[in-house]
């Protein structure tokens, strides 16, 4: 099983992106969220967390090996618990997913089945089922540090999660927790470890 490429971005499109890697090229499957990443970096070394899935028929012996890509392992972690809620799959998902995960992450723990819905291919009922089955299973990604690059994005969700978790132990709700990581990350401040983000929340809190 392929989890990951690394090469050279050939091109990109509206739901593909072109990986050269020596004299072999691969065509990985993307959502729009990561398409919008990668713009402007034609040409340049990249790596893809991936995914494999075989997609056609398999009574009509018609199964076509596909490979769908991702920057972070987090995002690929998401797309997977997505693509699990009944009457959704790889396709729908991909169609779906235009916002970046923590957005859709936020929709589904809230349980937002109307901001869910005004996603392409997403229905009330769809919205309903990806509610009930994932509601639980949000807030790690709700939490997700929007950055340009992948490895500093990857680094500050394990302290960012840690830190909720930590939070949380401390008698702070979800939703609370939540909103002091997001009050404390609105300062620009990228700390090093829980000890030192929480001594920002509090110090924020104190002010």
């Amino acid at each position: 099983m392929i989890t990951k490429l690394t090469g050279e971005l050939v091109s990109t499109d509206r739901e593909r992106a072109a990986v050269a890697i020596g004299a072999l090229e691969y065509e990985v499957l993307i959502p729009d969220f990561v398409r919008r990443q990668l713009e402007g970096k034609v040409g340049q070394s990249i790596s893809l967390h991936t995914i494999e899935y075989l997609e056609g028929n398999p009574t009509q012996g018609r199964l076509i090996p596909r490979i769908v890509g991702f920057l972070t392992t987090v995002e690929r972690e998401f797309f997977e618990q997505f693509c699990s809620v009944d009457g959704v799959g790889v396709r729908k998902a991909l169609r779906a997913m235009v916002r970046p995960v923590r957005d859709v992450a936020v929709l589904i723990e809230e349980q937002d089945t109307k901001g869910l819905s005004t996603l392409p291919g997403v229905g009330a009922a769809t919205a309903e089922r990806i509610v009930a089955k994932l509601r639980r299973k949000m807030s790690r990604f709700a939490l997700l540090v929007a950055s340009d690059t992948p490895s500093e994005s990857s680094a500050d969700s394990d302290v960012i999660a840690e830190t909720f978790a930590a939070l949380t132990m401390l008698g702070h709700t979800e939703v609370d927790a939540r909103h002091l990581i997001d009050r404390a990350l609105e300062q620009k401040k990228k700390p090093k470890d829980v000890e030192s983000f929480l001594q920002l929340i509090y110090a924020q809190s104190r002010g």
